[in-house]
C-alpha cells in the first residue's frame, strides 16, 4: 500500500508533514464533490429510467388493447400478443438493469461518502483541534518567566502531555487518511464493474430474446409480402367493381323487391317503411328531426323494426299466422298498407307501389308459409323471439336459452294436469301463467296476456330465461291445483270449457273464470288443509295457539277478514296451495294482521323461511316495503334471520333498503352488528347501483352487470344449494 503521509515525518510535525495534510485534505474535499456528483446524476438516471419502464408498460398495455381488438384476425393478435410479451420481457430487463444501478453506483458509493468520509473528517477535525491545544501549550511555556519555578514546572508538564496527545491524534489521522487513499480505490472501482456487469447481463438477455424471436419475425416478414400482394389484388378487384357498379342505371329508387321464404338467415324480407304512431294523434312523425321512418323485416314468423342497426329489433307481430294484410286507400298517404292482428294493428308507408306490393305479397306469403309448416308447436315457437323482451337473439343466445327453456318446460310439465292447457286442454302447452302456476297452449296465452299483468303474468317455457325460484314455484301449483279452485262449480253451474280453436269462447271462458271468478266456490276450501304443505316449521301446539291468538270470534265470520287470515297462516306454512285459493276467495295480499303487529303475509312466508312463498305472494301484487307497526318491513325481517336469498329477492323487487325500524336501524346496520358477510355484500352491491343509476339521470342504464350477476349467483345458490349460504339463524322471538 503506497502511504500518502510519511508516519516519520508526522511525529516531527513538519512542515513537510503539514504540506502533505493540506494535499490530501484537498483531494479528500475534491473527490467527495466528485462522488456526491456522481451519485445525484445516478439517481437522476435511475428516476428517468424507471419513467422510461413506466412510460414502455403503457405503450405494452396498448399492444395488448389492440391485440383484443383484433381478435377476429388471428395474425394480427397472435402477433401483437408475441411481441407484447417480449416487449414485456425487456422492460423486465431494463427493471433490473436500474435495480442493479442503484445498488452497485447509488448504494455503495453513498455508503462510501457516509462512512469512510466522515470518519475522515471527524479525525481531522480531532488533530486541528489538538494541533491547536499543542500550539498554545507552546507559547505558554515559552512565556513562563524563569524566576517562578512552580509556574516552570506546569507549563513543562501541560507542554509534556500536550505533546503525547497530538502524537496519537496525529497517527491515527495519518492512519485514517492512508485507509482512506487506498479503500477508495477498491470501493470505486468495485461499484463500477458492478454496474458494467448489469449492463453486459441486460445486453446478453436482450440478445437471447431476440435470438428466439428472429425465427418468428421472418416468417411473419414473409407473410406480410404475401399480404400486400393480396392486397393489390383486392384493390384491384374493388375498383373493377366500383366501375361495373357506376355503369349501372340508377334512374328507379326502388330496392330490392324479392323476398324469400327460405332464406339462410331467416329474413323473408327487409327494407324501410314509415310507421304510424299508435298513439291518440295518429301522428306520422314525432318531431322534424325524428321521421318514424324505421328498418322492417320479417323474420322467424315475426314482423320486427329497428331504428339502429345496433338497437334490439322491436317486435310489432308476434305470430303472423294470427294477422291478415290489406291495402289501405282511404287515407291521405300514398303505399300504405295495414298489417292486423286480434289485439292491435299498425299502419305502414312504403317509398312505392312495387315496394308495397312486394311487402304485401311477403307478409301473405309468410302467413301461409307458417299455416304450412310441419311439426309441432315446440318448432315453430324456437324460431320466435321472447314476446316479455320483445327481442330477437342471436344464433349462440338462442340455443342458449332453448336449452334453459327445454328443461323448463320438462319440469313444469312433469307436474299433474301441466301436460296439457289449463284452459282448453290442447296437449303439449309451451307458455305459463308464473303469478297462477299454469300452463297454457299459445291461443290462451295470449287472452291471458290481455287480460293485463294484474290477473296473469305470462312467460313462455321455451323461450324466456326461469329463475330458479319462478321454477319451484310453477312447481308448487299446476293445472290440477288451480283448476280445483277456480273451475269449482262449473260442472254444477252446466258451463262446457271452450275447444281448442274457439277463440271468442275462449275469451269468454278466461275473462269468466280468472277476473269475474264466476266459477269460485267461496262457500268451501276445495283444497285438503294439508295439501301442497312442505317443511312446517311450527309444531302443531304452536300453530294452534296462534291460531287462537289470531283470530277473534267475529272476525272470522268476516270473509274477506278470514281469507285474508288464511292467506297470512298459509304464507308461514309455505303452503301455495291454500295460498292460491285464499286469493281466489278474494284475500287481499297485503292484509296486514292487527292481533300480530300489523305482519304482513310477505313478512310471515319470511318468518317461513321459504322464498318460493315470498316469490308467489310479489308475483301476485304483495308489496315488498309495506312495514309492521314496528317500521320493520320484509327486508329488515329477512335480514334479522340471516335468509340470504330471501334479502337477494327482495333488492331485486325494489326494496326499500334505508328504511329505517322504530330503533333507527336500517338492513345494512343489522347486518354489519349481525357480521353476516353475505347480505353485507348484497346490501352495499345494491346500495352502489343504486347510486349509478341515480348518477346517470332518468334515461341511465339499468343498473350495473356485475351487480346484476351477483345477485343472479346469489339467487341460484339459495335456490339449489341453500346449505352453501353462510346464514346467521336467529331466534325470531327476539326480533
Amino acid at each position: 500500500m503506497k502511504v500518502a503521509v510519511d508516519f516519520e515525518e508526522c511525529l516531527k510535525d513538519s512542515p513537510r508533514f503539514r504540506a502533505a495534510l493540506e494535499e490530501v485534505e484537498a483531494d479528500v474535499a475534491e473527490l467527495e464533490l466528485k462522488l456526491d456528483k456522481l451519485v445525484k446524476m445516478c439517481i437522476v438516471m435511475i428516476d428517468t429510467g424507471k419513467a422510461f419502464c413506466a412510460a414502455n408498460k403503457q405503450f405494452r398495455n396498448g399492444i395488448r388493447d389492440l391485440a383484443q381488438y383484433s381478435c377476429n384476425d388471428a395474425i394480427v393478435e397472435t402477433s401483437l400478443i408475441k411481441f407484447s410479451e417480449s416487449f414485456q420481457e425487456m422492460i423486465n430487463f431494463h427493471t433490473i438493469l436500474f435495480d442493479q444501478t442503484q445498488r452497485s453506483i447509488k448504494a455503495q458509493l453513498q455508503t462510501f461518502i457516509k462512512e469512510d468520509l466522515r470518519k475522515f473528517k471527524d479525525a481531522k477535525k480531532q488533530f486541528e483541534k489538538v494541533s491547536e491545544e499543542k500550539e498554545n501549550a507552546l507559547a505558554k511555556n515559552a512565556q513562563v518567566p524563569r524566576n517562578k519555578q512552580h509556574e516552570v514546572e506546569e507549563a513543562t508538564n501541560i507542554l509534556t502531555a500536550t505533546r503525547k496527545c497530538f502524537r496519537h491524534i496525529a497517527l491515527d489521522y495519518v492512519l485514517q487518511i492512508n485507509v482512506l487513499q487506498s479503500k477508495r480505490r477498491s470501493e470505486i472501482l468495485k461499484s463500477m464493474l458492478s454496474f458494467m456487469y448489469a449492463h453486459l447481463a441486460f445486453f446478453h438477455q436482450g440478445y437471447d430474446l431476440f435470438s428466439e424471436l428472429s425465427p418468428y419475425m421472418k416468417d411473419l416478414g414473409a407473410q406480410l409480402d404475401q399480404l400486400a400482394v393480396d392486397a393489390a389484388k383486392e384493390k384491384r378487384d374493388m375498383e373493377q367493381k366500383h366501375s361495373t357498379i357506376q355503369q349501372k342505371d340508377f334512374s328507379s329508387d326502388d330496392t330490392k323487391l324479392e323476398y324469400n321464404v327460405d332464406a339462410a338467415n331467416g329474413i323473408v324480407m327487409e327494407g324501410y317503411l314509415f310507421k304510424r304512431a299508435s298513439n291518440a294523434f295518429k301522428t306520422w312523425n314525432r318531431k322534424k328531426s325524428d321521421h318514424i321512418r324505421r328498418w322492417f323485416s320479417i323474420q322467424n314468423n315475426q314482423l320486427v323494426y329497428q331504428k339502429k342497426f345496433k338497437d334490439n329489433p322491436t317486435v310489432v307481430v308476434e305470430d303472423l299466422r294470427l294477422c291478415t294484410v290489406k291495402h289501405c286507400e282511404d287515407i291521405e298517404r300514398r303505399f300504405c298498407f295495414e298489417v292486423v292482428s286480434p289485439t292491435k294493428s299498425c299502419m305502414l308507408q312504403a317509398d312505392s307501389e312495387k315496394l308495397r306490393q312486394a311487402w304485401i305479397k311477403a307478409v301473405q306469403t309468410s302467413i301461409a308459409t307458417a299455416y304450412r309448416e310441419k311439426g309441432d308447436e315446440a318448432e315453430k315457437l324456437d324460431k320466435k323471439s321472447s314476446p316479455s323482451t320483445g327481442s330477437l337473439e342471436s344464433g349462440s343466445e338462442s340455443k342458449e336459452k332453448l336449452l334453459k327453456g327445454e328443461s323448463a318446460l320438462q319440469r313444469v310439465q312433469s307436474i299433474a294436469g301441466n301436460g296439457n292447457c289449463c284452459d282448453c286442454g290442447l296437449a303439449d302447452p309451451r307458455w305459463a301463467s308464473i303469478n297462477l302456476g299454469i300452463t297454457l297452449c299459445i291461443e290462451c296465452s295470449g287472452i291471458h296476456r290481455s287480460l293485463g299483468v294484474h290477473f296473469s303474468k305470462v312467460r313462455s317455457l321455451t323461450l324466456d330465461t326461469w329463475e330458479p325460484e319462478l321454477l319451484k314455484l310453477m312447481c308448487e301449483l299446476g293445472n290440477d291445483v288451480i283448476n280445483r279452485v277456480y273451475e269449482a262449480k262449473v260442472e254444477k253451474m252446466g258451463i262446457k270449457k271452450p275447444q281448442p280453436g274457439q277463440r271468442q269462447e275462449k275469451e269468454a271462458y278466461i275473462r269468466a273464470k280468472y277476473v269475474e271468478r264466476k266459477f269460485v266456490d267461496k262457500t268451501s276450501t276445495s283444497l285438503p288443509p294439508d295439501q301442497g304443505k312442505k317443511g312446517v316449521s311450527r309444531s302443531h301446539e304452536e300453530k294452534r295457539h296462534s291460531i287462537s291468538k289470531t283470530i277473534p270470534g267475529d272476525q272470522v265470520r268476516t270473509p274477506a277478514k278470514s281469507s285474508g287470515l288464511r292467506l297470512y297462516r298459509a304464507a308461514f306454512e309455505k303452503n301455495l296451495p291454500v295460498m292460491a285459493e285464499a286469493l281466489a276467495h278474494g284475500a287481499d295480499v297485503n292484509w296486514a294482521n292487527p292481533e300480530e303487529n300489523k305482519a304482513t303475509s310477505l313478512i310471515q312466508a319470511v318468518l317461513g323461511g321459504s322464498l318460493v312463498t315470498c316469490e308467489f305472494l310479489l308475483q301476485n301484487g304483495a308489496s315488498v316495503n309495506q312495514r309492521d307497526v314496528k317500521g320493520r318491513g320484509p327486508l329488515h325481517h329477512a335480514t334479522v334471520l340471516g335468509h340470504t336469498g330471501q334479502v337477494c329477492l327482495f333488492l331485486k323487487r325494489g326494496a326499500n333498503q334505508h328504511a329505517t325500524d322504530e330503533e333507527g336501524k336500517d338492513p345494512l346496520s343489522i347486518a354489519v352488528e349481525a357480521a353476516n358477510a353475505d347480505i353485507v355484500t348484497l346490501l352495499r352491491l345494491a346500495r352502489m347501483n343504486e347510486e349509478m343509476r341515480e348518477s346517470e339521470g332518468l334515461y341511465g342504464q339499468p343498473g350495473d352487470e356485475t351487480y346484476q350477476d351477483i345477485f343472479r349467483d346469489f339467487s341460484q345458490m339459495a335456490s339449489n344449494n341453500p346449505e352453501k349460504l353462510n346464514r346467521f339463524q336467529q331466534d325470531s322471538q327476539k326480533f
